[in-house]
């Protein structure tokens, strides 16, 4: 990877600094993905945070039950109704995730020096000496010297409600550890996370299983968020799986990254997957901290280039219990954007966070000013120069839509697809205008019953960088017959004017199948 991959766009001026932000439809070119919990479940909160700039919604199963995630998931839907904005659903796997069990909720204090031990052993009760724990291999995984992280959601092992442990023994299927942070833990469930330590344990596990076939399949997911994935292999199985699920077929999988066996297989595991998301908080616990950042890196120009999105998380930890993020943070989420991010997600943030809709908001704001010095031109250069030639049929089209884009300065980059796969080749190049992808659905049978597809498709283009769907008219197809497809192309346009993204005398590139030939071609807008 060359050091010099993106720079700024030069010069900024020092007085365009002191400007104020300018309000726009689209918050920021950058999709805000938010984890949906307690804080965040109520129809009014989640028009507000669909307000803000969500555009996926998280459902975490590593905690509550599926008839608690149903509840708020109608909830999103009415406010969705209410705001006339688009969510994707992503269901985020629980995995081989190993947790402490506290089944009295009471919390438990642990004193820096003092012992602890974990045990397999769920039926005991939680203290301050003992935490059972829902893995009886632990003991045969780790060794005298090895490090544990115990916390609820956020751990670093620095705060005070989450503790980082070290194993001085193994005594049979116990684990002896000295306590290395004073803490409190508090809530029924802990994640315990192992640095560096394999888990011999499913990707997908069998509760995983269950709650796809029965949540998922029934509010048609997505998104699968597949936790701790490790190898290729897992992918595929995970995809094995879905196809037998119904519609799911259509899902799209997002490899999470979370730890150094992920790491270790990155690039066939992004061969595999639709997405990647970098789960930040366990890899920077597996991960020396002056590796973190170059892994970001390294990560996202490797998904930039694949054309897939990539998804970084654990940015603005504060905001939990703040209303304004650190000077750290807001730099780590421009840097994020910089660096090639599609999407941005928000954990305990919008989970359990004080303010779910006004942390959305500031990442968006921090999204948008970082994007108007992204070095675009350097950036499509080497995108091109990495495609090579000769190009592919649909890569040709949607560099040249690009490329004209820009040359024209237009307002927006209206593209017709079925599949959304032009659209999303056209999002690969980062143009800096909206790309407005216009889905239109296509007609298919079981033999028993008509339905048409493309709700799926344009759901999936919510996490993709300045990529915004809008569903057509079916009856209109998107290869057209004759040389324009004015009455899609009018919708779009109105769609365009009323969100204020294309105004009188704008230019506006329209991207289109004609027949079997791919057409490029520049409209100047009217009064």
């Amino acid at each position: 990877m060359q050091s010099s991959h993106l720079l700024l766009e030069e010069p900024i001026r020092m007085a365009s600094i002191l400007e104020p932000s300018k309000a726009s439809f689209f918050p920021a070119m950058t999709k805000i993905v938010g984890t949906l919990g307690p804080r965040s479940r109520s129809v009014e909160v989640l028009s507000g945070c669909l307000k803000a700039g969500m555009s996926v919604a998280r459902f975490d199963f590593s905690w509550h039950d599926p008839e608690y995630h149903q509840e708020t998931l109608e909830n999103l839907k009415a406010a969705v109704k209410l705001t006339k904005k688009l969510c994707a659903v992503m269901l985020d796997t629980v995995g081989p995730e190993l947790q402490v069990v506290n089944k009295s909720e009471k919390a438990i204090s642990l004193e820096a020096d003092a012992t602890v031990i974990l045990t397999p052993d769920e039926g005991q009760e939680a203290s301050s000496n003992l935490l059972p724990i829902n893995f009886d291999g632990l003991s045969k995984a780790v060794k005298k010297g090895d490090t544990i992280f115990i916390g609820q959601y956020l751990f670093t092992g620095s705060e005070t409600t989450s503790v980082w442990l070290e194993v001085s023994e193994v005594q049979g299927d116990d684990v002896v550890c000295v306590i290395k942070n004073t803490a409190t833990l508090t809530g029924a469930l802990f994640t315990l996370h192992a640095s560096q330590i394999r888990i011999e344990l499913p990707t997908l596990s069998d509760k995983d299983k269950e709650v796809i076939s029965s949540w998922g399949v029934k509010n048609k997911i997505d998104f699968l968020s597949l936790s701790y994935t490790r190898h290729a292999e897992d992918v595929r199985h995970a995809r094995e799986f879905l196809s037998k699920q119904g519609d799911l077929y259509q899902t799209q999988i997002f490899a999470k990254i979370e730890n150094i066996e992920g790491l270790n297989h990155f690039d066939e595991i992004l061969q595999e997957a639709d997405g990647i998301i970098l789960s930040r908080g366990n890899l920077g616990i597996d991960l020396p901290p002056e590796k973190v950042f170059l892994f970001q890196k390294a990560a996202l120009y490797k998904c930039n280039v694949a054309g897939k999105p990539a998804v970084v998380t654990r940015v603005v930890d504060s905001m939990t219990d703040n209303l304004r993020p650190t000077r750290a943070e807001a730099t780590d989420v421009a840097n994020a954007v910089l660096d090639g991010s599609d999407a941005i997600l928000l954990g305990a943030e919008t989970l359990r966070g004080l303010y779910p809709v006004e942390t959305i908001s500031t990442v968006g704001k921090i999204c948008a000013e970082a994007e108007k010095v992204f070095n675009q031109d350097l950036y499509f250069k080497k995108t091109v120069k990495y495609v090579g030639e000769p190009m592919t049929h649909l890569e040709s089209i949607a560099s040249s839509a690009v490329r004209a884009a820009i040359k024209v300065k237009a307002s927006v980059i209206i593209c017709f697809t079925s599949s959304g796969r032009a659209a999303r080749l056209i999002a690969k190049y980062r143009p800096t205008m909206p790309v407005l992808s216009v889905v239109i659905p296509r007609l298919k049978t079981n033999q028993l019953k008509w339905s048409f597809s493309g709700a799926f498709e344009a759901r999936q283009s919510l996490i993709v960088r300045g990529l915004f769907p809008m569903l057509a008219d079916p009856r209109h197809p998107a290869e057209s017959t004759s040389a324009t497809n004015e009455s899609v192309l009018k919708v779009a346009l109105d769609h365009g004017k009323a969100s204020g993204v294309v105004k009188p005398h704008d230019r506006v590139v329209v991207c289109q199948k004609v027949g079997d030939a791919s057409v490029v071609k520049i409209i100047e807008l009217e009064d």
